[in-house]
């Protein structure tokens, strides 16, 4: 799924940030998303989702980005319809899904992503070395109303 399919920049609407490649970037960027959500109308409706994929993408960044030293940026975009996430990193590894076995302990996080967003993708990043994964959620609360 490569490719940015980067919508218009919202500027009430979103957020970014550096982190360090750290196993605590993803809470990080989860509190991150949570102050920007707070603060939109009707973002509540896209906290359950977002926490998730943003905890995926940013993990995975984390995980895979090979370079050490280097900072992970995550940016938001949110508006009335959509939430963006995109997780930066100067890995050249691609995100490639993987079908792992009931004994594989890693592997389904791309599965999810894939399962729980409208869509998602990669290219590389524009402005340096390694790549961005990005993805697009509805609203989307987890409980039947």
């Amino acid at each position: 799924m490569p490719g940015t399919d980067r919508p218009a920049h919202h500027p009430f609407g979103a957020r970014d940030s550096w982190f360090p490649r750290s196993r605590r970037s993803p809470q990080l960027a989860r509190q991150l998303l949570r102050e920007l959500l707070d603060e939109w109308p009707g973002g509540e409706r896209f906290v359950e989702a977002g926490e998730l994929l943003t905890s995926e993408l940013v993990g995975n960044a984390v995980l895979h980005s090979g370079m050490p030293g280097r900072l992970i940026r995550v940016f938001f975009d949110v508006d009335d319809d959509r939430l963006r996430i995109e997780a930066h990193d100067a890995g050249e590894r691609l995100p490639i899904p993987r079908y792992p076995t009931t004994e594989d302990t890693r592997g389904r996080g791309l599965l999810l992503v894939d399962a729980l967003c409208l869509k998602w993708g990669y290219a590389a990043r524009p402005d340096g070395i390694g790549k961005v994964v990005w993805c697009e959620c509805g609203p989307w609360p987890l409980t039947a109303e």
